[in-house]
């Protein structure tokens, strides 16, 4: 069977996933479905897929990075700023050391700047895999929010040091002044390309809008190729084309603010986007999972490459470096804390320090993921001299391992540790949503007595649009009310819109009926019902 066909396959297996994971009698997180999907594949088809870790960045890392920093609140990533650089940064380094020697002692038949390259490719985190666990698990927003901004940014300091260790291992010679000029350059550069391209790709659409009228698909299209043009760009120049992604949607999240695109556009490209993340991401473990069987084959190789002939031998090597990764992190983000709290001793405490359940859950978050796996393989076959890189197998083996131990620590580990948490409330955040509603709703009041007063010309004109007004007035001044009300009043309200909603959805309900109705017995066309049912969908999704 061909390649296209074992895609074709791939992407129902992804379809599948979805809804295996509600069928199974027990939580598993989804990742872990479409690892085991993607084996049977393999072992249904008897033969692996070719999987390029130079074309696998391309294709899957760019659009998901910008979509993470599409979608990332950055009134979040912003105020945590330091924390996702020491989790980003500091943590990174301080895995690489601390993970590359404690490899190199493990298994002293790795070499020393092999295992720094194992430990660099094994510290970034996967977000999507932690984004699944969340579902079950009542993971805090802000700490979600740090875990989603720490994995933008470790992805590039990762597989900077990931480059650096395998140049060492290739020539025998490492130059720290060298390393640092070259990290500079690769994140400040692909930054830069990021914000610049989405900028002028965006402004050049926006220019095209005013003057010609706006195609929802060609807006749509563009949002599509943004980051893919990010990647190659900054890539071609020598600089960090994940970087560049991640700055092109942060970029794009702004761009988003000046309210240029027409509403049925964003209504469409969010659905766009929504389908490209759920198939990349599923992709991203089925092909994990696809290339399980070939990996396991060349466990064989790894034993005598590890100096032992038992196979036992391996599962303790994985397990070691596991929980060796899961204590670097939870040293590092408990004295992180520390540090903390010791800056902010004179301040006044504002938050609660953090229970000890929620340090061990950030630490046992770290899941690791595809672009360890996509890195992994990019290993050099021979050394320059001509010889076989040493325990390249052994490593691709540990580095997958390690992944699907992590997950399942984490899928079973993170519900077990945050049920029954009390949490520290999040105010602000409704707060700000209802000055957003009051804001808005008084400037709606305001557009609307305006408009009324434009359009009503006539003495029947302004009987008809006062009517109007006072009705549509009314819906604004109720959510005004609601906001400044209190104690029972507000109970009331609130009872009263739920129990509007559930009417209007009865209603908008029993319209489509009516609609699918009318156009199965041939009353009215395909298309005019598709035009109505539309309109009916995007109404109900506002209720709902």
């Amino acid at each position: 069977m061909g390649s296209i066909e074992v895609a074709l396959f791939m992407l129902l297996a992804v379809l599948a996933s979805g809804y295996v994971v509600r069928v199974l009698p027990f939580s598993l997180p989804l990742p872990l479905v479409q690892i085991g999907l993607g084996a049977i594949i393999a072992g249904s088809f008897n033969r692996g897929v070719g999987l390029d870790p130079d074309i696998f960045f391309l294709l899957f890392l760019p659009p998901l990075l910008f979509l993470d920093g599409w979608r990332i609140p950055k009134d979040g990533l912003f105020r945590d700023l330091p924390v996702v650089l020491e989790l980003a940064l500091g943590l990174v380094l301080f895995t690489v050391v601390g993970a590359g020697f404690l490899i190199h002692w493990l298994i002293p038949a790795i070499p020393l700047p092999v295992a720094f390259a194992l430990a660099a490719i094994l510290s970034p985190t996967d977000p999507i895999a932690v984004s699944s666990i969340a579902a079950r698990a009542p993971i805090p927003k802000r700490l979600m929010h740090i875990l989603e901004g720490e994995s933008l940014l470790n992805d590039a300091s990762g597989l900077v040091c990931f480059r650096f260790a395998v140049a060492a291992a290739m020539t025998g010679g490492f130059s720290l002044a060298s390393a640092s000029l070259t990290f500079l350059w690769l994140a400040a550069a692909g930054i830069a390309v990021g914000f610049g391209f989405t900028l002028g790709a965006t402004r050049a659409q926006q220019w095209l809008s005013r003057h010609f009228g706006e195609e929802s698909g060609a807006s749509i299209l563009l949002s599509l190729l943004i980051p893919f043009g990010a990647y190659l760009i900054a890539e071609h120049i020598g600089a960090s084309g994940i970087l560049a992604a991640v700055a092109a949607g942060i970029t794009m999240s702004y761009v988003e603010l000046s309210g240029t695109a027409l509403a049925t556009t964003r209504v469409q490209r969010t659905a766009v986007w929504d389908t490209v993340q759920f198939a990349l991401n599923g992709i991203m473990f089925v092909l994990l999972g696809e290339q399980l069987p070939r990996i396991l084959r060349d466990a064989v190789t790894s034993v005598e490459q590890s100096g032992h002939v038992n196979p036992w031998w391996l599962a303790v090597y994985v397990l070691a470096i596991t929980f060796g990764l899961f204590a670097l992190r939870l040293l590092w983000v408990w004295g992180s804390l520390r540090v903390s709290l010791f800056k902010t001793r004179h301040r006044p405490r504002t938050e609660r320090r953090p229970h000890w359940r929620l340090i061990v859950a950030t630490s046992l978050a770290g899941v690791r993921g595809a672009v360890t796996l996509a890195g992994v393989l990019t290993l050099p076959l021979a050394l320059p001299d001509g010889s076989a890189f040493p325990a390249r197998d052994l490593a691709i083996f540990l580095a997958t391992s390690v992944i699907l131990v992590s997950l399942l620590l984490a899928s079973v580990g993170l519900p077990r540790l945050l049920t029954g948490l009390e949490l520290p409330a999040e105010p602000e955040t409704h707060r700000e949503e209802d000055h957003a509603r009051r804001s808005a709703a008084r400037a709606a009041v305001a557009a609307i007595r305006q408009a009324q007063s434009a359009h009503a010309r006539s003495p029947t004109d302004v009987e008809l649009y006062t009517s109007a007004a006072a009705r549509v007035i009314a819906l604004y001044q109720r959510r005004l009310g609601e906001s400044s009300s209190a104690g029972v009043a507000a109970g009331q309200l609130r009872r009263a819109d739920e129990a509007e909603r559930e009417l209007r959805l009865a209603g908008l309900s029993a319209e489509r009926e009516a609609i699918f109705a009318l156009a199965r017995h041939g009353r009215i066309s395909d298309e005019v019902s598709r035009k109505l049912v539309r309109e009916i969908d995007l109404i109900e999704a506002r209720y709902r």
